[in-house]
């Protein structure tokens, strides 16, 4: 997957606060936003709305001050939510077993589009199953990767979290 021309800026920013770098994008053309996901570095807690703000700060602080961005922009710091982009090798092997969509630059066993279940990854590739079928896909065909929010997600996500009363 092609790494966003800022992320070498935005990363050690990111990782210095204590937090994880999940992806960084560029919506738009006329005032862009420059959408930076993050997450807990050691997945202990869920990512808070301080924790955004905090990692916002200071990533305005590095923009402002290397001004990498001529136009003028929108910096939005989030979580990545349960369908979260899937960037690194580490986010694959965290989510064996989980139903995952994944889209290539290029066709791989004759497809370009994928959903099914993430059985194995490594460093290289990952192997998933569609419907009974296994597909190998290496990490360079891909273009976009991402949890798909299932039923079982959501139960493991509520089960993992008290309720809250309004």
């Amino acid at each position: 997957m092609q790494k966003h021309y800022l992320q070498d800026l935005i990363e050690p920013v990111v990782e210095k606060a204590g937090f994880e770098l999940v992806r960084v994008m560029t919506i738009g053309q006329a005032n862009p936003t420059l959408q930076v996901m993050i997450d807990v570095a050691d997945h202990s807690r869920d990512l808070t709305v301080d924790d955004c703000a905090e990692v916002s700060r200071k990533l305005s602080d590095v923009l402002d001050e290397k001004d990498p961005i001529k136009e003028k922009y929108s910096l939005e710091v989030s979580s990545p939510g349960l369908d979260r982009p899937l960037t690194k090798p580490e986010h694959f092997q965290r989510f064996c077993n989980y139903v995952i969509k994944v889209e290539t630059s290029e066709k791989v066993e004759n497809r370009k589009r994928f959903k099914g279940m993430l059985l194995r990854a490594d460093d290289k590739e990952i192997v998933m199953d569609m419907d009974g079928v296994e597909y190998t896909i290496p990490y360079d065909a891909m273009t976009k990767a991402k949890l798909v929010l299932t039923d079982e997600l959501w139960e493991e996500y509520q089960a993992a979290h008290e309720a809250v009363e309004l």
